[in-house]
């Protein structure tokens, strides 16, 4: 059995990150989950309705989610900004607890922004960026 990764997909609203999630989960062999934050948005009926005031509940949920699968020998793939590095620190930390593989891709595209993410909450974003 080859070793499990944990992939990180991080960059601004509308550079690609679920595109290319979306990608990576065609090329795996089904034993990969996908999750983001944004996911935690979507109710029953498929709508997306971000609650600012739960964007904690949903970072905490992806993480769940994320450890789950690494409990049950799931690759994973978590899309999400990580505009600081400490964001990234909680899955650095899983991955080398389950002793897996981390793999780090930045995503610098530009599509379209599919969560409506104010213009300016993207400059400041981009302003804060760590590279």
């Amino acid at each position: 059995m080859s070793q499990l990764t944990l992939t990180l997909i991080r960059g601004l609203p509308g550079s690609g990150k679920s595109t290319l999630a979306k990608q990576l989960m065609q090329q795996s062999q089904n034993n990969t989950l996908h999750i983001e934050a944004d996911m935690y948005f979507i109710d029953q009926h498929g709508v997306y309705l971000f609650q600012p005031e739960k964007l904690s509940e949903a970072h905490d949920w992806c993480q769940q989610q994320c450890y789950k699968a690494l409990k049950a020998k799931q690759n994973v793939i978590v899309a999400n900004t990580f505009v600081k590095h400490w964001e990234m620190s909680f899955y650095e930390n899983l991955a080398k607890r389950f002793n897996v593989n981390l793999k780090v891709i930045n995503c610098k595209g530009q599509f379209a922004n599919i969560h409506d993410v104010p213009l300016s909450v993207i400059r400041k974003m981009r302003k804060n960026w760590q590279a």
